[in-house]
């Protein structure tokens, strides 16, 4: 091959993996990429794997942009040397750590231990699979200062990652997460990464987590006679291989619910995802296998979790047999007026409470929150800023609940990060609280369409992989800052939200004002008639990501089925004015 063609910066830190400190076979697979795959050698060295809006992840193999042992190692060595600076007088530092199904999560996860223990921090390490929600909770129920999670969420079998998590039990944010980077930099040989473990200080930990972290889900609970008195309502729940598989179903079974139907080829845990194409609940496909069992056994209700046991998809039983399946933005819609209602209704509303949503979630939370006298607050994409607004307001005021589009919602203040087992076990109960009204949870979300507006949202994601896909979506996002579209869908571009520079835009009057949220990479478009088009680069996987959010009044249910069809032909008007 000739040199050349690689940047002679990747190629000398290619042949740092040559040397003693890594094993045969990574020192053999570096020395084929520089011998005979420059464009190989470039995509695994042109960075290192940084802290996304979900952690660190990517895909597995030898290199400093790729998932291994040693990247996890120097993770985990930085996290170490942070985590003593940062606790300088604590006599006894721990982290807890748990892991998903999938191919290297348990080497991994065993790897973060044990390097956490050579630096004599006490390793809490679950004895086998969990869900990621799990993992937040053990941190506080265990008083750890720290926590690690190794999963990829959602992304194809191909990856993996390392969440990092701080003593509160929510994802690292600054100046943590940036801190622990720096820590890792400074990290310039291998050698300098304890990986000889101290088993004396690490501890399995399993079912007595389990329990607690079950019993503090329980008390979520808002109308257990009415679980238990629609307890036949028909739940077809699959994991997709993944880390649900005994939590969830146990879980909505103490809630009430008697009849949980298997998907028995999803039950098996596997990093290959064997059955679907990818193992991500907001994809139809994904879902094939549940709904097919549903429609043989007519259940009411399909749920499916992702690997991580963090997120998930629901499909709903329609009124011609068939199943619909509902996007982030209808689930957590749904969620939050039943909280809300039940809560008020049951006198638990203070005055004190909030909801929380990201900056691409539906306004609908904040439509159905307003009427209930409830705050909603707004942070950037990601549950790591939920998590770091209720330890702020944890003092003050109180957390119901809140919620992502991508298929994440969390209740409660006990798990600081988005929970599929709890969440299902609230859908559920939701279900039981709907059919008590004689309506279906279909019925339920068209009456708050009518209450409040009828809301539609739509993603577009782009791919572009590698270094020169980066350099794409960079370009593409700074063609869109310098020249914002005049108008979309027929209507005028009045505001810009510029959140890298913290700048909101009237377009109108040219006035200018501060966003006060952290700075991030993401362009908001909002138009005259409400209609809101918000553009970022995905934090963890390499795309970039549209969405789009219209809404319309409609007075009656019998409206809604129109009202939609002009809702979809603005956002297709939108995709086409954007040129996407």
């Amino acid at each position: 091959m000739n040199k050349q063609v690689v940047d002679p910066g990747i190629l000398e830190k290619a042949r740092q993996w040559l040397g003693d400190g890594f094993d045969e076979e990574t020192r053999k697979q570096v020395s084929e990429m520089i011998d005979h795959d420059p464009e190989g050698l470039t995509e695994a060295f042109y960075r290192d794997l940084e802290f996304g809006t979900g952690g660190m992840r990517g895909i597995m193999g030898p290199g400093t942009n790729r998932m291994n042992l040693y990247v996890i190692g120097m993770a985990t060595q930085g996290l170490c040397n942070y985590l003593k600076k940062s606790f300088p007088n604590r006599e006894k530092l721990s982290i807890a750590i748990a892991h998903d199904n999938r191919n290297n999560s348990r080497l991994f996860a065993e790897t973060t231990a044990k390097v956490a223990s050579a630096n004599g921090i006490h390793a809490y390490l679950f004895e086998d699979l969990r869900p990621t929600p799990e993992l937040s909770f053990a941190i506080r129920h265990l008083g750890c200062q720290s926590g690690v999670v190794v999963t990829a969420s959602h992304n194809p079998k191909e990856y993996n990652g390392y969440k990092v998590y701080w003593e509160d039990g929510g994802q690292v944010v600054p100046p943590h997460d940036i801190n622990i980077i720096s820590e890792v930099r400074d990290i310039t040989r291998i050698e300098s990464v304890r990986f000889d473990g101290d088993q004396s200080l690490i501890h399995q930990i399993g079912q007595k987590v389990d329990e607690a972290y079950l019993d503090k889900l329980m008390t979520l609970s808002l109308n257990p006679d009415l679980n238990r008195k629609h307890g036949n309502i028909k739940i077809v729940y699959t994991p997709i291989h993944g880390t649900g598989v005994h939590m969830v179903p146990a879980l909505m079974k103490r809630f009430g619910f008697r009849e949980i139907i298997s998907v028995p080829e999803q039950n098996n845990p596997d990093g290959n995802f064997p059955t679907v194409v990818s193992p991500n609940p907001e994809e139809r496909a994904a879902l094939t296998m549940a709904i097919e069992k549903a429609t043989e056994t007519e259940a009411d209700l399909v749920m499916a979790t992702d690997p991580d046991g963090d997120r998930v998809g629901i499909a709903v039983r329609d009124r011609d047999g068939g199943y619909q399946l509902l996007n982030g933005n209808q689930t957590g819609s749904l969620l939050v007026y039943y909280l809300l209602k039940n809560l008020k209704e049951q006198g638990k509303l203070k005055g004190n409470e909030f909801i929380a949503r990201t900056i691409v979630t539906t306004p609908l939370f904040s439509e159905i929150a307003e009427a209930f006298g409830v705050k909603t607050y707004e942070v950037l994409t990601g549950f790591k800023w939920i998590a770091e607004l209720i330890h702020k307001k944890e003092q003050q005021e109180h957390f119901v609940g809140g919620g992502e589009e991508s298929y994440g919602f969390m209740t409660g203040s006990f798990v600081r990060d988005k929970d599929a087992v709890s969440t299902c076990a609230l859908i559920a109960e939701t279900a039981a609280w709907a059919k008590e009204r004689g309506l279906s949870l279909l019925d339920l979300l068209e009456e708050i369409y009518v209450e409040f507006s009828l809301y539609q949202e739509h993603l577009i994601n782009i791919v572009r992989k590698g270094k020169s896909g980066q350099e794409e979506i960079e370009a593409m996002m700074e063609r869109f800052r310098h020249q914002p579209p005049e108008s979309l869908g027929g209507s005028e571009v009045v505001m810009l939200l510029d959140f890298k520079t913290g700048i909101s835009y009237d377009l109108i009057s040219h006035m200018r004002y501060d966003i006060t949220l952290p700075k991030s990479n993401v362009l908001q478009f909002v138009t005259a008639d409400g209609s809101i088009v918000s553009m970022r680069p995905s934090g963890t996987e390499p795309k970039i990501k549209f969405y789009f959010s219209v809404r319309r009044k409609v007075a009656s249910r019998e409206e809604i089925k129109s009202a939609t069809e002009v809702l979809s032909a603005r956002i297709a008007t939108m995709i086409n004015d954007l040129q996407l």
